[in-house]
């Protein structure tokens, strides 16, 4: 009997991961990849941002805590060449590894560019121009993003002006960058280079940043950027930038029709991303799309019979590495004979900013008044925390009023994005508040401030003072 052939277009975290389930569950698979294994995330996204972020972290950590506790390093100071070199590295090493796993499980690689030529069938062009067909009994399109251009004039004639990929490829630290958007991308550079002593400016047309998050965790985190020295404008949108000898000046025009502008060496635009599918010819291929974004269903299904796509190149979904290869996995499943489903209500939002921020299930706005109870824990209570930051950030999980089964939890503080996990799981289990309550948590530990958030829910938290 012969094996079914799975055809993998796109090599990144959803990509790969498709591909090496689909090969566990007995496939024959090949990976189309136009540029390098790994997709944004490994080469010029996840991966490289938290090595700068790292980076800075340390330098924060030298210059700011070093004195109080007792580690003295004269002349602490970026080597910007350095913190670059390194970001390459790790992409690199981590790039190989994949290559490593292509390998171990008997996936086939082939470098260049996937295309519709009809409805279920797909052409590749290679380097040399020569076109052969894509021979697959299922198709799983995995192309991912790109960063979105916004209409403003001069964005694209400004030399200075940069997206997310430019401003990892510089070669020397600015002295002065103004950064338009406040979303993760926008925040989570705008604190490696302040770390880094760069100038930073944030311009955001929403009046609040980060919307994903709970209202309350992105004040503490935008309390924090601002004492680092970060300028941060909400409900300033962009309305021209121009050129200047210096970089660039960007116009902005406030709701209220002042007009303010700010000068910058560069510029970071980091409005959003874009699915990136229009090399594929969708309409071609008779696949249902909403601008590029393609329809599918729970299952990964597109239209097309034997057509699934993942990733950020569907409509509807988080663009997040871990729902890519979550996703990766429900598709490879299915075509595989399992009915897999992808359930999208335990996927948890991190952004590593300064300090971390994550977040799983729902938020207070998006529940009836009266039907949840909240329980807060401040990190400032909590003997880890303050060893680690001073304290700074805060634990929150929002429960049933009536059950207390959990249905949120949103955390801000030193690593909040591996704290969060214990939230998925809860939320996944069904688990209660007594049920998180009864379970151990170490001590001194920063997961303690979860088991604390629990207790205040229930008006009996151990480490605080009653309210009175």
């Amino acid at each position: 009997m012969s094996r079914k052939k799975v055809a993998v277009i796109g090599g990144g975290p959803g990509g790969y991961i498709a591909a090496i389930r689909a090969a566990q569950l007995g496939a024959e698979v090949s990976v189309i990849e136009m540029d390098k294994l790994g997709g944004t995330c490994l080469n010029i996204g996840c991966i490289p941002t938290k090595c700068m972020l790292h980076s800075a972290e340390l330098l924060e950590q030298i210059r700011i805590q070093g004195p109080q506790i007792g580690v003295d390093v004269e002349g602490a100071q970026i080597n910007f060449p350095q913190v670059m070199a390194n970001k390459d590295k790790v992409s690199s090493q981590l790039v190989n590894g994949i290559g490593g796993l292509m390998h171990a499980n008997g996936v086939s690689v082939i470098y260049g560019k996937a295309s519709f030529v009809a409805p279920g069938e797909l052409e590749i062009e290679g380097a040399n121009g020569e076109t052969e067909p894509v021979e697959a009994d299922a198709v799983i399109l995995a192309t991912g993003s790109v960063n979105a251009t916004p209409p403003i004039p001069g964005v694209n004639s400004t030399s200075a002006c940069l997206d997310s990929t430019g401003m990892l490829s510089l070669t020397e630290l600015p002295k002065s960058l103004v950064v338009i958007g406040a979303g993760v991308i926008g925040l989570e550079l705008a604190c490696a280079y302040a770390s880094f002593g760069t100038k930073v400016t944030v311009v955001e047309a929403m009046d609040h940043a980060l919307p994903m998050l709970d209202r309350e965790i992105t004040a503490v985190g935008m309390r924090h950027m601002k004492g680092m020295g970060i300028d941060i404008r909400m409900g300033t949108p962009v309305k021209s930038i121009e050129e200047t000898t210096e970089g660039a000046r960007v116009i902005c025009e406030k709701k209220n029709g002042e007009e303010v502008s700010f000068q910058a060496e560069k510029v970071l635009v980091a409005v959003g991303r874009k699915a990136n599918t229009e090399f594929l010819k969708l309409a071609a291929g008779g696949i249902e799309n909403n601008k590029g974004k393609i329809i599918v269903d729970d299952h990964m299904r597109t239209n097309v019979e034997g057509i699934y796509a993942i990733g950020d190149c569907v409509e509807g979904h988080a663009q997040l590495a871990h729902t890519a290869s979550c996703m990766g996995e429900v598709a490879a499943e299915n075509i595989m004979g399992i009915d897999s489903v992808y359930d999208e209500s335990t996927n948890p939002t991190c952004v590593y900013m300064e300090p971390e921020a994550a977040a799983v299930g729902l938020r207070e706005d998006q529940l009836e008044e009266g039907s949840y109870k909240v329980g807060k824990f401040p990190m400032l209570a909590n003997g880890k925390a303050i060893i680690m930051n001073g304290g700074e950030g805060l634990v929150k999980i929002i429960a049933n009023a009536e059950t207390e089964k959990i249905l949120g939890m949103h955390i801000i503080g030193p690593r909040a994005t591996d704290l969060i996990a214990e939230g998925a799981v809860a939320i996944r289990m069904g688990m209660t508040v007594e049920q998180l309550i009864t379970t151990i948590h170490s001590h001194p530990t920063i997961s303690e401030t979860v088991r604390e958030a629990a207790l205040d829910l229930q008006g009996r938290t151990l480490n605080m003072p009653p309210v009175r």
